[in-house]
């Protein structure tokens, strides 16, 4: 096969091909079945297979997975090389595209180098401190009433509760309050394409998920494109807004094109990641419940009054929210291993990696290494104070990528948890059943099987 990867036009175009049958024979490791390669196994579980394919091949090792040759790069060192990237010799747009390309062709995560560079520059005004505080006006109360919303729902699940909340969230703060009767039809857009990320047949067949998955994109381009100049004229402080108002070096506006690729991309990293986050970070206070009161202290000990909206100048005074997310983020990195192709031959780890290799890094193994993060079990938010982070690896905490590809949205992410934090632990008590312990899939994103069965009570 050959990989793809998203012109500025949005048309994909072959670019390299795979690596020739036995260019890859001296990486220690297992193509897996027939056809699907290791597709299921790593699909089903990926930190016990990556676990056990790192103690049977040691930390350079190759697969077959999603239809790519695959050679997986393993620790705060692998890491580094592939997130740095000094010589410029992986593709993240070759990488993701495997599972991306068909349904967010264009997204940051699909551009590579100057081009990559350029339209990160142009999007960045969007996540300044201007437009931020109005995202957060909007997040205040979107969350505070979905809160209470939470509160009075009986038989709470709450991951597919929140990821709901979230996308409701991201719409309105991505897109303004006034879309109105559009949102469920926006909703059901995202969760086709999400799932069909990894469908198991690639090409959009009818009947497939895949399929569903490139329909639903369609819909949500023409939309956003349908919406580009009236935006352009409105003095609206959504970020659909920004994107369309944005330029690039030259001057020039982003193309319709380019705006609806970029909004259909951030639609999904934004709610989709965050659902998953919020999830983890709901579990791990509810059994450590030491850890929830002292994240509730330090939220009443901002001293405002009870539904008070938290002003975006109050965000830095909640440090320990901060290292608690973080440590959920360790625990179940939102994106557990992360994709690049290799443009040229490169070597690694006394391995010589062919172009046209598709590359993975897993923060989901880094961080659970014990020479990095002792007891790499246990909730510990204390990790991440200054001094404990202080001789740690760079690259031994990843959750948001890093390098030139490093999460546009960080700082947005750290916002959206604050926020919820704040408005949750002010006035609920988490709690869940003695001994609970969910069972986590990775795929297509990190979520307990059973939904979490978490009780949300008043205080």
């Amino acid at each position: 096969m050959s990989f793809l990867a998203s012109s500025r036009s949005g048309v994909s175009a072959p670019r390299i091909p795979a690596p020739e049958r036995g260019a890859m024979a001296k990486i220690p490791g297992s193509n897996g079945w027939p056809i699907v390669g290791n597709t299921l196994e790593i699909l089903a579980d990926p930190k016990g297979v990556t676990e056990r394919s790192a103690r049977q091949y040691g930390r350079v090792y190759r697969a077959y997975t999603l239809g790519a040759h695959t050679v997986t790069l393993l620790g705060p060192e692998a890491n580094e090389f592939v997130f740095l990237d000094e010589a410029k010799v992986f593709s993240s747009a070759l990488g993701w595209g495997i599972i991306l390309e068909r349904l967010f062709p264009g997204g940051l995560m699909l551009l590579d180098f100057d081009e990559h560079r350029l339209h990160r520059k142009a999007l960045s005004v969007a996540f300044k401190a201007g437009p931020m505080k109005a995202y957060l006006a909007s997040l205040n109360a979107g969350v505070a009433g979905n809160v209470v919303k939470l509160r009075a729902t009986r038989g709470l699940r709450f991951y597919p509760t929140i990821k709901a909340m979230t996308l409701d969230l991201a719409a309105t703060s991505f897109l303004g309050a006034e879309i109105g009767p559009d949102l469920d039809r926006i909703k059901q857009a995202y969760i086709e394409m999400v799932a069909a990320t990894v469908s198991v047949v690639r090409r959009p067949i009818p009947g497939t998920q895949m399929y569903r998955g490139v329909k639903a994109r369609a819909a949500m381009v023409a939309y956003f494109q349908k919406e580009i100049g009236r935006r352009r004229a409105s003095a609206g402080t959504d970020l659909f807004t920004e994107l369309c108002k944005a330029t690039m070096e030259d001057g020039a506006l982003l193309s319709a094109q380019e705006v609806a690729d970029h909004m259909n991309f951030l639609m999904m990293a934004a709610h989709d990641t965050l659902a998953s986050s919020l999830t983890s970070f709901v579990y791990f206070l509810a059994v450590n419940t030491q850890w929830q009161e002292r994240l509730r202290d330090e939220i009443l000990g901002l001293g405002l009054a009870r539904g008070e909206p938290l002003p975006y100048e109050r965000l830095r005074d909640l440090p320990l929210v901060e290292m608690a997310f973080n440590e959920c983020l360790r625990l179940i990195p939102p994106a557990p291993s992360v994709l690049r192709c290799a443009l040229r031959d490169v070597e690694f780890g006394g391995h010589c990696i062919p172009a046209g290799a598709c590359v993975a890094v897993s923060p989901l193994y880094t961080h659970h290494m014990p020479e990095h993060w002792p007891q790499p079990e246990t909730f510990d938010p204390l990790r991440f104070t200054p001094e404990a982070s202080r001789d740690r690896h760079k690259y031994a905490f990843t959750p948001f990528g890093g390098g030139a590809h490093m999460c546009l949205g960080l700082h947005f992410a750290y916002m959206q948890a604050k926020c919820f934090a704040y408005h949750l632990l002010s006035t609920t008590r988490l709690v869940v059943p003695p001994d609970y312990r969910p069972g986590w899939k990775f795929w297509p994103i990190p979520q307990p099987r059973d939904g979490l069965r978490v009780s949300l009570e008043p205080l």
